[in-house]
């Protein structure tokens, strides 16, 4: 008996005593909470998109409470109830969107191979010349852009990606997965941009595809501000120069510099 009351007691004070280290080690270790964290949560939009450049909403809304995270990093938030939860006024990011850099559907540009079953850009960008389309600067158009696409703001329409630009909040989950680097963001008030990414020269260009830039430099000529400039075979226009005047869209023989990146 003496030996079984002995056992209790013994047991009685070890857990007593890691009762008594297990406070102790919740209390030095233990996370610090804010109720701001769980209101600016609630403020975002749940898709985990990272256009933030975090991980997802959850580690944006920490950052923003505990590592001062600017509260406007989000696209497709409430930036003013942020701006609430957090006591502070938030200024509006300029809008943003993403354009697809490529103009070369089925009807103006040549095959190189037909996939079947293949439904993977960055697969098909692995065979010889990068994908089936014979530009191999070219949309792929396979869809991994819309297949990642949060928003549901892409659309495959005839082998090119089409981006609806009211839907699109720049998160940039397009721009990371496309394996020709032929998505890009830009201002959403940016008056045109240069549908296509192939920096091949002229006569390679017309040999894969009818309506690619062939660098030609007339769009940079007749640019009063200096906006366009031509690298590489294609041309580049300069967003903070560009005053809209329209006239490189007028002299491009190309047409693919287009009003607002429409197609």
């Amino acid at each position: 008996m003496i030996a079984v009351i002995t056992a209790v007691a013994v047991i009685g004070v070890i857990s007593v005593l890691i009762g008594v280290l297990l406070g102790i080690l919740a209390e030095k270790f233990k996370v610090e909470t804010d109720p701001r964290e769980a209101g600016v949560r609630e403020c975002l939009a749940g898709s985990n998109c990272g256009g933030c450049g975090y991980a997802g909403c959850d580690a944006y809304a920490h950052a923003v409470v505990f590592e001062g995270a600017a509260p406007n990093l989000c696209p497709s938030s409430d930036k003013n109830k942020i701006g609430e939860v957090m006591g502070v006024c938030v200024l509006e990011k300029a809008r943003q969107v993403a354009v697809v850099k490529c103009s070369g559907n089925c009807s103006n540009t040549r095959d190189n191979y037909v996939y079947g079953d293949e439904t993977d850009c960055r697969v098909a960008y692995l065979a010889p010349g990068h994908g089936a389309k014979k530009c191999a600067y070219g949309c792929c158009g396979l869809g991994t852009c819309a297949s990642v696409c949060p928003y549901d703001a892409i659309k495959i329409v005839n082998g090119l990606a089409k981006i609806d630009r009211e839907k699109c909040m720049a998160c940039g989950k397009c721009v990371s997965v496309c394996p020709n680097r032929l998505i890009e963001i830009v201002p959403a008030d940016a008056p045109y941009t240069v549908l296509c990414s192939s920096r091949s020269k002229g006569k390679d260009v017309k040999a894969a595809c009818d309506v690619g830039c062939i660098g030609c430099g007339m769009c940079a000529r007749v640019c009063e501000s200096g906006a366009i400039s031509v690298e590489n075979n294609l041309a580049r226009i300069d967003y903070t120069k560009c005053t809209g005047c329209g006239k490189c869209a007028e002299k491009c023989p190309c047409k693919i510099i287009r009003f607002n990146g429409k197609s």
